[in-house]
This record gives C-alpha cells, sequence and structure tokens, in this order.
C-alpha cells in the first residue's frame, strides 16, 4: 500500500502564501463590488454574478468541452452528468422567470433576452464549428476564460483565436443572414406546447438524455473510475467542523454535478435580473474594436436584433457586460488563489499554441453563427424553451466526436 506523506513545510508554506494572496484578491473584488455599485448598479451585479460563476467553474472544474469530449475520448459522462443537472435546474428557473415576460402566449411575442435562436442549417453548422473547435483548442469560450484566471498560457492564444473568428463571422454574417438565417424560424416550444407542456417535454429530454448516457457508459465500458477518497476522519472540535467545512468549499475540488447545479441557480438569478450568463456578446464587441482599431471599417449586422448575443454597442468603452466577463476571470483567479492551483502554465509543445489558436477561430466563427456559445446558445438555449438550444447540441456532439477523431491523429 502507497503510503501518503505528511504536508512539508515547504507545501504549507506555499498553502499559505496562496491562501492569503486568495483572501487579498477576494476581499479587492468584493470591495470593488461595492465602489461599482455606487457608480452603476448594474454593473456591480454583473461583476458579482461574474465572480460567482467564474469561482464554481475552477472549484467544479466544470468544462462543456469534457463533458462531450470525453464521452468518445474516454467513454466517461461523469462531466455530462453535471451538465444535465445544471439544465433541469434552469429550466424550472427560467420559466418562472420567462412567464413574467410573457405571462399571455402569443405567436409574436419572445421573452426577452432569453436563449432564442433562429432554428435550422446555421444552427446545426454552428454547432459542429464550435464542438470541433472547443476540443482542438482544450477547452470552449466560457472554459478558456476560467483558465485564464489559474495561469494557463494557450488559453491566451485560444482568445484571440476566438476574437479572431467573431471578425471573420462579422465579415460574413450579412451573407449567411440574408441567404438563410432571415428564412429560418424561431421555434419556442410554449407557442405550441404551452408553458406545462414545454417545460415538462424539455425535462423528459433531458432525461432521456441521461438514460442514453447510461447507455453509452455501458456499452463502451470505459467510465473512469472515481478516485477513492481517504477516511475522513471525524471532527475533534467545532474549529476542526469548520475547518473542514472550509477545505471542502475553497480547496477540495467540487462534484460535476454539484458545479452544474450550482452555475444553473447562478444563471436564474442572473435571468432574474435581467439576461442569462454569456460571452459571446461582449466577445464580439472586442472583435469589432479590435478590427476597427486595425483599420478596418464599421460594419453594420443585419438582424442585430436576434439576441442579447448579437448586441453591440459602439464607441462604448465599458458595458455591464464587460463586468461579467472580467469577473469571470477574477473569479476563477480567486478560487485557484485559494485553493494553491494558481501557477503559470505554457505548453512546451508548439503544435499546442497552433491547436488553441485554431480551436479559438472555429469557436469564435461558430459562436457568431449561432449567436452563442455554449453558454448562451447551449447552456441557456434549452432552459429557454428553444428548439435552437437543442439543435445546437446536437452539433456540439457531432463536433466533439470529430475533434476527438482529430487530436487522436495528431496525437
Amino acid at each position: 500500500m502507497t503510503s501518503v506523506a505528511a504536508p512539508t513545510a515547504a507545501s504549507q508554506s506555499r498553502w499559505s502564501y496562496s491562501t492569503t494572496a486568495g483572501a487579498i484578491a477576494a476581499a479587492v473584488a468584493l470591495a470593488f463590488a461595492l465602489v461599482l455599485g455606487r457608480l452603476w448598479a448594474a454593473a456591480a451585479i454583473y461583476w458579482i454574478v461574474g465572480l460567482a460563476f467564474g469561482f464554481v467553474l475552477q472549484r467544479s472544474r466544470f468544462c462543456f468541452t469534457a463533458a462531450f469530449r470525453d464521452l468518445f475520448l474516454l467513454g466517461d459522462g461523469r462531466m455530462l452528468r453535471g451538465v444535465l443537472a445544471g439544465l433541469g435546474v434552469a429550466t424550472v428557473g427560467f420559466a418562472f422567470v420567462m412567464y413574467n415576460y410573457v405571462p399571455r402566449l402569443a405567436p409574436e411575442h419572445f421573452p426577452a433576452f432569453a436563449g432564442i435562436s433562429p432554428v435550422g442549417s446555421t444552427t446545426l453548422i454552428a454547432g459542429l464549428m464550435f464542438g470541433f473547435g472547443m476540443v482542438i483548442a482544450g477547452g470552449c469560450m466560457s472554459g478558456n476564460l476560467y483558465r485564464i484566471g489559474e495561469g494557463y498560457v494557450a488559453s491566451v492564444v485560444a482568445l484571440l483565436g476566438m476574437l479572431g473568428g467573431l471578425i471573420v463571422m462579422m465579415l460574413t454574417w450579412n451573407w449567411w443572414y440574408e441567404v438563410l438565417i432571415v428564412r429560418q424560424p424561431m421555434v419556442w416550444l410554449p407557442h405550441t406546447l404551452g408553458w406545462t407542456g414545454a417545460v415538462v417535454l424539455t425535462l423528459l429530454g433531458l432525461l432521456g438524455v441521461y438514460a442514453l448516457l447510461v447507455w453509452w457508459e455501458q456499452r463502451t465500458d470505459m467510465l473512469m473510475p472515481a478516485f477513492p477518497a481517504g477516511p475522513e476522519l471525524p471532527p475533534t472540535s467545532v474549529r476542526d467542523h469548520w475547518t473542514g467545512v472550509l477545505r471542502r468549499v475553497f480547496v477540495t475540488g467540487w462534484p460535476a454535478v454539484g458545479g452544474g447545479v450550482a452555475l444553473g441557480v447562478i444563471g436564474m438569478v442572473s435571468y432574474l435580473y435581467e439576461r442569462p450568463v454569456g460571452v459571446t456578446g461582449e466577445l464580439g464587441r472586442w472583435s469589432h474594436g479590435l478590427f476597427e482599431a486595425l483599420g478596418g471599417w464599421h460594419v453594420e449586422l443585419a438582424g442585430a436584433d436576434l439576441g442579447p448575443c448579437m448586441t453591440v454597442v459602439a464607441g462604448v468603452i465599458a458595458t455591464k457586460e464587460l463586468y461579467m466577463v472580467l469577473g469571470l476571470v477574477i473569479g476563477s483567479f480567486v478560487a485557484a488563489l485559494l485553493a494553491g492551483e494558481f501557477k503559470i502554465r505554457a505548453p512546451r509543445q508548439g503544435r499546442r499554441y497552433a491547436q488553441a489558436l485554431g480551436g479559438g477561430v472555429l469557436m469564435g466563427y461558430g459562436a457568431g453563427l449561432g449567436i452563442g456559445c455554449t453558454l448562451g446558445a447551449f447552456f441557456a438555449g434549452i432552459p429557454s424553451l428553444s428548439l435552437s438550444g437543442w439543435v445546437f447540441g446536437l452539433g456540439l456532439l457531432g463536433g466533439a466526436w470529430a475533434g476527438v477523431k482529430a487530436i487522436r491523429r495528431i496525437g
């Protein structure tokens, strides 16, 4: 039996320094929220939502890429279970929020800021491109943002690729819109099934995916075994009890299902205030600004009112959504410091940078075409009771399958 070495003085010192730095960073982030609240309350709320989202992503290692990739790479569906749990929680919560927007259903009425997009061939193509790109890059948009907070250099490269992909999408968007998107319907399930029917059908759909997931794991017989936890000694004092609680929250990794539920709740709370959590719209704004700063021209996007992920605010440096995206990175940074997991990590192989950049470009283009990424088009799309969320998710699945084939060949 392999013995577990006791912590050395050096490791305890590193833990102490990291914890102190994390506590200071958390205090600064919360103090900034208080100051920002005095100046711009909406931005402060978005900042706090971003902090919470980034913290949960880092603590649970929650990754949409792993949820789809690991099905084909390892036969492991634990992360997808977390995604399904989060979608179930968000579906119920979103329904209550959307009902306040549209209490009386009519074909021309849609809830504001919901993840509802035109559904058709472009939705599937966007999902395929995004799914392939996220596997090649090693993380989706939100995944790379929270890994930047952990110190991953490749994620910074992937972010640059995303901005590049969004620029290319911006330059070709009007063609897609005029040829295909303008002819695609907005299918919102409550219009045809009513509120109860749409929610029940969505939950049954998630349950059906879970059943298929169990079948897939049994079929592949490759489910990764859970790492056995060491025996947990009962606390001998009140202090020991609360120390254990704090370690489970800030140090020990959270289970995927717990992370998924937490993210579903955060998304619901964010939508209860105004809109679900998303990053594509803000990154799209960055790409527009970058393109113009490099000497490009201003591009008018057709159908710019299709959803929150299409929003482009010209001539404005700081938006509410900016604070959400920055909050996500800082929330992950704080969580990584508290857990002693922050470290600058740079790939040793040059091809890893090429993968991050190329995968980022595909993700940026796919997110622009799909009017959202794994957050806006999928994690908010399905709870918004939109058919587009399911079609985008199907594309993610196919793209991830192809991406796994590709990375196996790359080696």
